[in-house]
């Protein structure tokens, strides 16, 4: 399992309740720009339309910037892949007050590439700072130990 692309900023921003693991509709040249390395996930986010999930803002940079095929979008929506269950699943958590879909790495599994996205909560200004004052004295603590 490789992963190519995560978003750093979903953890900290918010707290995942659970994750969820989908396929992803692609066309072969972005596949093959993602396995470059070529993705990010920076301000992507997950959302139902018509009883469908899409990943919406995830930047695909082409394979070959000198050869981009006409009808080519870098940030274009991508269907995800996921059984009729999950779909009304998350239709439903998706619907409730302070629930997102928040993408959280791209990676393969068998050669495929998956997405896997979580429901979150968005947190607060005291959770991020809270979190950010143990990872400090988490380090603190493990440079008293070197010692």
């Amino acid at each position: 399992m490789k992963t190519y692309a995560i978003n750093k900023r979903a953890k900290y921003d918010y707290e995942i309740l659970e994750t969820f693991e989908a396929g992803l509709v692609l066309k072969g040249h972005e596949v093959k720009s993602i396995k470059n390395g070529k993705m990010s996930l920076k301000g992507a986010y997950v959302v139902t339309k018509d009883g469908e999930i899409y990943l919406l803002n995830a930047t695909i940079s082409p394979y070959q910037p000198k050869n981009i095929p006409v009808d080519y979008n870098p940030s274009r929506s991508i269907k995800l892949l996921l059984n009729k269950k999950e779909i009304n699943y998350l239709i439903g958590k998706s619907g409730e007050k302070g629930l997102t879909l928040v993408p959280i790495k791209v990676y393969t599994k068998k050669d495929k590439l998956k997405l896997e996205f979580g429901v979150g909560r968005g947190k607060k200004k005291i959770d991020k700072r809270e979190q950010i004052k143990k990872r400090e004295n988490r380090r603190e603590i493990e440079r008293i130990v070197k010692r």
